[in-house]
């Protein structure tokens, strides 16, 4: 992987994007963070040096992105409203942040000679085609406004490319989970809500009949995924799976990490989620093929890593 000199990380307060932030960092990498700390914490990127510049804004103000990309060789664009339940409840403001605020940063990156965006899209972008696993050229079937809205992030992404010769990629994220993921949001990852509950010794929830599929991918395995997206030539226009091409169901997952943290709680059951999916795994053969990117952290290492994250902190 190439050696990035001057990168701005959208979200780099947050869950993915503060991994992101420090793994640039170490590498030299002078990083501008771009926050409105609305579910990012500064303390997420605290004792990163002096690499590291904290902006605290919002991606809809043009004038504040027109001059944080201004220098930037790379954007990586992972702020967003990210849950499909809050997009399903408030659809006009996760629209304005979702839509408008991704094109802002588009707009931005062009108008000031950045290389290339590197962008968090969605593997809820397949919505419940039954077909398995999902490849990338299967036309999407968005269930959500969140869904529709990082579809519509790849269209504009790829727009942009034509029209202005502005170099993206796009990552459509599977279900990330790993340190520093929020649980105390009932619209957080359900790994996270699963590690706080089974610290605190407390029952979970689990919406529908907990049969679900999902295809869970370690954070620094995603962290690694953006770095190839940004530096290999391979990427530029494209749309890539970040997963792990397997998968566990809900059920599964709780016993799972019931098992790790010695704790025998049998779950309650709540009705299906609005906009919620039923099966999900990923083929990663695309981003394996042109990026060489194969996930290096297998689901119990990382559940092992990410709950005694949870303790330490707790």
């Amino acid at each position: 992987m190439q050696p990035i000199s001057r990168a701005l990380v959208t979200g780099g307060a947050g869950f993915i994007g503060s991994h992101l932030v420090e793994q640039l960092a170490a590498s030299g990498c002078r990083v501008t963070v771009l926050d409105n700390l609305s579910t990012g914490h500064r303390h997420n990127i605290v004792g990163l040096g002096d690499r590291i510049e904290f902006v605290e804004g919002d991606i809809r103000d043009a004038d504040l992105l027109d001059h944080v990309t201004k220098g930037c060789e790379v954007v990586f664009h992972q702020a967003a409203v990210v849950s499909v339940s809050q997009t399903v409840q408030d659809p006009a403001f996760s629209c304005e942040v979702n839509d408008l605020g991704t094109v802002r940063v588009l707009d931005a990156s062009r108008r000031n000679g950045v290389r290339r965006v590197v962008m968090a899209s969605s593997s809820a972008v397949y919505g419940d085609d039954p077909r398995l696993p999902k490849t990338e050229d299967m036309t999407p079937k968005p269930l959500s406004p969140y869904a529709v809205q990082k579809l519509a992030g790849e269209f504009y992404a790829a727009v942009f490319g034509g029209l202005y010769g502005l170099e993206t990629v796009c990552l459509r994220y599977f279900n990330v989970f790993g340190p520093r993921q929020d649980p105390s949001s009932p619209y957080s990852g359900v790994i996270s809500i699963f590690m706080a509950k089974a610290v605190s010794g407390q029952v979970p929830t689990i919406y529908g009949d907990g049969g679900q599929s999902r295809d869970f991918i370690y954070v620094k395995d995603v962290v690694r995924a953006n770095l190839l997206a940004a530096s290999e030539a391979a990427a530029n226009g494209r749309v890539f799976n970040v997963g792990t091409g397997s998968f566990i169901r809900i059920c599964d997952l709780w016993e799972m990490i019931g098992a790790l943290s010695n704790v025998k709680i049998s779950p309650v059951f709540g009705p299906p989620r609005a906009g919620d999916i039923r099966e999900s795994v990923s083929d990663i053969g695309r981003i394996g093929g042109l990026l060489g990117f194969s996930p290096r952290v297998a689901l119990r290492q990382g559940l092992i890593d990410t709950l005694a994250w949870y303790r330490s902190t707790g």
